[in-house]
């Protein structure tokens, strides 16, 4: 895997990823930045977040569920030192399908923890993790 990263000015880059999509990232505007893109920290919970929403959703529909909408909330808390690394983060689900069970949910997010998604197992070695999730139910039509 391979990315780039440029710099534009002040406090702004953008980043490239290998497969050819583009974000960028920038710092407040009473740090020299612009505040027109995500911070490089929100970046890496953003991906995180995406990484381990991308497995429980593929789990579930791998497994035939009627999955509908999943969003994953994030809380972090950062060391108030240089460096400001995270020191926990709190990722909570919200499932929402059709007669979805719970037990099937919270195996979906324990296994996205546990065995598959590489970005919050990596952080996980640094960094308290803690998971929550919701069912909620699809409304009728949906």
């Amino acid at each position: 895997m391979k990315a780039r990263v440029k710099w534009v000015d002040e406090a702004m880059f953008v980043g490239e990823s290998g497969s050819g999509h583009a974000v960028v990232m920038d710092g407040p505007a009473d740090g020299g930045g612009r505040n027109l893109g995500c911070r490089p920290m929100e970046m890496l919970l953003l991906g995180t977040g995406g990484c381990s929403a991308y497995d429980v959703v593929h789990i579930l529909r791998k497994g035939r569920h009627p999955v509908s909408d999943c969003v994953c909330e994030l809380e972090a808390e950062r060391a108030d030192g240089v460096p400001a690394v995270f020191t926990k983060i709190h990722m909570h689900f919200i499932v929402t399908g059709r007669g979805l069970k719970e037990s099937v949910v919270q195996r979906a997010v324990e296994l996205s923890a546990e065995k598959y998604c590489s970005a919050s197992i990596m952080l996980g070695k640094s960094v308290e993790i803690s998971h929550g999730f919701e069912v909620r139910e699809a409304e009728s039509g949906a």
